[in-house]
């Protein structure tokens, strides 16, 4: 397809892979996640691999997350980035190795009830009172954090409740989890290439399916700089409930 060696097998499975990533880049850059849990089992239904929608999905984010890291740097707060970075590098392995111990279904469960409750919680409150939370709180929450990336490959939900409990502004909320991404993304794509991950078909890919990302980004971003903050707060919340109950489907099965 294209004259070069893709991943895609037709043009419409490539415009429908277009399209589910214009729609998990708009709401990427408009709450500052999201994205993976649109795209990748999605798009695990199309595309020959699965590895094949993760490393895609890693690759078109790359833009998205300096863009917004760019724009919002001084609403980040660096030090506290940097300390939940490490304590996901910390956690990572050690929820790996908690695989080895068994069925994790138990966990994933209460994790999915809890994140049900809080969504649901949040959105029955109207407080958008900023908060200081204790510095040493954002370590174990990058540690729970890897932690859950390393059992069930989503560590997003602890990052996001951190921040949302923070009461923080839309800007810094969602330039503090682009910067957190981008670190991640910073040590995964070195890694996914020595371990021949990226190749030449993925990154051929990539780039065709650029254009569709970068409307999606545009979009999100244009919907992101117009919503009130408590609209904003209000669709985190949702999201959250919605991650939830998603976790919930595999893990009762």
């Amino acid at each position: 397809m294209f004259g070069i060696e893709t991943i895609f097998e037709s043009l419409p499975q490539f415009l429908v892979v277009c399209l589910i990533l214009a729609v998990a880049e708009a709401v990427y850059v408009l709450l500052g996640f999201g994205a993976g849990l649109i795209a990748v089992g999605t798009m695990a239904l199309l595309l020959p691999e699965l590895k094949d929608a993760v490393v895609l999905l890693l690759l078109v984010n790359l833009p998205a997350e300096l863009w917004i890291v760019r724009s919002s740097w001084q609403r980040i707060s660096w030090r506290g980035v940097l300390v939940i970075f490490v304590g996901v590098a910390i956690g990572t392995p050690l929820g790996t190795s908690l695989l080895r111990w068994g069925d994790a279904r138990f966990l994933l469960i209460v994790l999915g009830v809890f994140l049900v409750a809080v969504g649901a919680v949040f959105l029955s409150i109207r407080d958008t009172q900023e908060r200081q939370m204790p510095r040493w709180v954002a370590g174990p929450i990058g540690m729970i954090s890897g932690i859950l990336t390393g059992l069930f490959g989503t560590g997003g939900p602890p990052l996001i409740l951190f921040y949302q409990l923070q009461g923080v502004d839309k800007a810094a909320f969602r330039g503090n989890l682009m910067a957190i991404f981008l670190l991640m993304t910073a040590v995964r794509v070195p890694s996914y290439a020595v371990f021949g991950l990226i190749t030449a078909p993925r990154l051929w890919s990539a780039l065709a399916v650029m254009p569709a990302v970068l409307l999606g980004a545009l979009i999100g971003n244009s919907i992101h700089l117009r919503i009130e903050e408590t609209t904003f707060r209000r669709l985190v919340s949702a999201a959250l409930l919605a991650i939830g109950i998603l976790l919930l489907i595999p893990g009762i099965r």
